[in-house]
């Protein structure tokens, strides 16, 4: 949550996608006799899947793989990268697998004659460039089912991808370990290593990062930070090589929105210091926030503090409007930590990060942060998702729902 969140992220990047996608290609064809929509689908329709319900035990590598039983998952990489003169440069790179049916129900079937082309898992994948200097922003998507080797998501070696994008594990044999991102477009590229230094970030309970107060209503989730990263950002023909860190979440869950959630704001800071900070924060209509808004705090030893949602406070200083559709959104921010002894302000690496693709429209781009923890100095960059300002969540499942 990108992103954070999780079920905002199946709304606002994937579910559109879904309905093109199953009436395109003839995923299911059987839902060409009902009145049935994909957003129903994803949402409403989910008896038989797994849920994020216990805390589990971790098993890696081996979650750093798909996790098919579950209705919805990704992989979501983005990262702050600068060349030896001080050029700046953002990126993300995320991955999503949609299933269409539970795991169970598809192995009844298994005996029915099916065409290769035909799948369980559809997957989606967002790739963006900012070139911070010409403030100039480079979104793209693309989709893609889950057969004859076109997408998917392996854990050992570890693969994730859909065509030509892909994050693979450069060197393997161990829970750490180098991997290299790959994905281009006419305009951009990036082939980048990025090395694995502190162990998963398990979020939340030991892992279950909870979104509201209904059973269920939760992900499995953790992540990878402060990952030193080395490789090429190619913009318009012309490569730069760069260093940075690059941040990784990879979350897996069956659920939707709590009614009257109408977006979120998600903060993933990295700083010169070795430690790191993620902050996620679920709006309702009148601006406050779910109980369930939660962040972590990642020392530089890899020690973690959690943070509940009396921990902090997040103060929008300007905001930013954009020209494609007047969607107002937060542009700056103070950022206090009482229990950290942290004060920050944030602000765009330059204003407009907005994407505006064929499933979705949001904020999302490079950040920096500046400020003091007691009497030192805190500065560092990193990433904020902003959705629901376009269009509200909540609006978009009322509008499907029968």
């Amino acid at each position: 949550m990108g992103e954070m969140n999780w079920a905002g992220r199946l709304l606002r990047l994937t579910l559109p996608i879904w309905i093109w996608i199953a009436g395109l290609l003839w995923l299911q064809p059987a839902w060409a006799a009902t009145e049935l929509s994909w957003l129903e689908t994803a949402t409403a329709n989910n008896a038989g899947f797994e849920k994020a319900l216990t805390v589990k035990d971790w098993n890696f590598p081996q979650d750093f793989g798909a996790h098919n039983g579950y209705q919805t998952e990704w992989w979501y990489y983005t990262g702050n990268l600068a060349t030896e003169t001080g050029r700046e440069f953002g990126f993300q790179l995320t991955f999503f697998r949609q299933a269409l049916k539970p795991e169970a129900e598809v192995a009844i079937n298994a005996a029915e004659p099916l065409s290769g082309w035909r799948g369980n898992q559809i997957y989606s994948a967002h790739f963006t460039v900012s070139d911070i200097v010409e403030r100039q922003f480079y979104p793209a998507e693309r989709f893609s089912r889950g057969t004859l080797g076109l997408a998917g998501a392996e854990a050992e070696p570890y693969k994730v991808w859909l065509e030509d994008w892909s994050a693979t594990e450069a060197e393997p044999g161990g829970e750490l370990g180098t991997v290299r991102l790959l994905a281009k477009t006419a305009e951009v590229s990036l082939d980048l290593l990025v090395e694995q230094r502190l162990p998963p970030v398990l979020q939340g309970n030991r892992g279950l990062s909870q979104k509201g107060q209904e059973p269920g209503n939760a992900s499995y989730y953790y992540s990878l930070v402060q990952q030193p990263t080395v490789g090429t950002v190619t913009v318009q023909g012309k490569p730069y090589a760069v260093t940075g860190l690059t941040w990784k979440d990879h979350e897996y869950s069956t659920s939707a929105l709590t009614a009257g959630t109408v977006g979120w704001d998600w903060f993933s800071m990295q700083f010169d210091n070795g430690s790191a900070l993620m902050l996620y924060l679920l709006r309702h209509e009148d601006g406050t926030l779910e109980d369930t808004s939660a962040g972590i705090y990642i020392a530089a030893s890899g020690e973690t503090t959690a943070l509940s949602r009396q921990d902090w406070q997040v103060k929008v200083l300007e905001r930013w409007k954009s020209p494609q559709n007047e969607a107002l959104y937060p542009a700056k921010w103070q950022i206090e930590i009482p229990k950290l002894d942290i004060a920050l302000q944030a602000e765009p690496l330059m204003p407009n990060q907005e994407l505006n693709v064929a499933t979705a429209t949001y904020w999302e781009g490079a950040v920096k942060f500046a400020g003091q923890q007691g009497e030192s100095l805190l500065n560092g960059r990193g990433y904020v998702e902003l959705t629901g300002y376009a269009d509200r969540l909540d609006r978009l499942l009322s509008a499907r729902t029968p």
